[in-house]
């Protein structure tokens, strides 16, 4: 794994960024995620993994409307997978499944591998 760039399979491609992608965008901000994060008590691994979310969302709602382009919201979709990373399997999981909505609000149909090469056991 090391040394392989999980951006050389990026197919970029533009964003038709509109209101309505912004307010889900902020929707997405403000709203509950990781709900189905099992464990006996997943409260602090869900906030720990909830405030990765939030300013990832805070940095898309930043800089979408500049740089509306697939290959700009993976890197800063890349941001936020370099940081739960040492998470175990499951809350990995839960927090991709957080960014492929994300990606579907976004109109992004793949991450081109991204998320695998980022959520697959260390």
């Amino acid at each position: 794994m090391e040394g392989d760039d999980p951006f050389e399979f990026v197919q970029d491609a533009p964003l038709f960024v509109v209101p309505r992608t912004l307010e889900q965008l902020r929707a997405f901000r403000e709203g509950p995620k990781l709900a189905d994060l099992p464990g006996v008590n997943p409260s602090p691994e869900r906030e720990r993994l909830a405030v990765v979310l939030d300013d990832l969302t805070t940095r898309l709602l930043a800089g979408i409307e500049a740089h509306p382009t697939k290959f700009w919201v993976l890197k800063q979709f890349q941001e936020s997978l370099e940081i739960v990373r040492e998470e175990d399997t499951e809350a990995r999981e839960h927090f991709g499944m957080e960014l492929e909505r994300l990606m579907e609000m976004l109109g992004i149909e793949s991450s081109d591998g991204v998320l695998t090469y980022y959520l697959s056991p260390i």
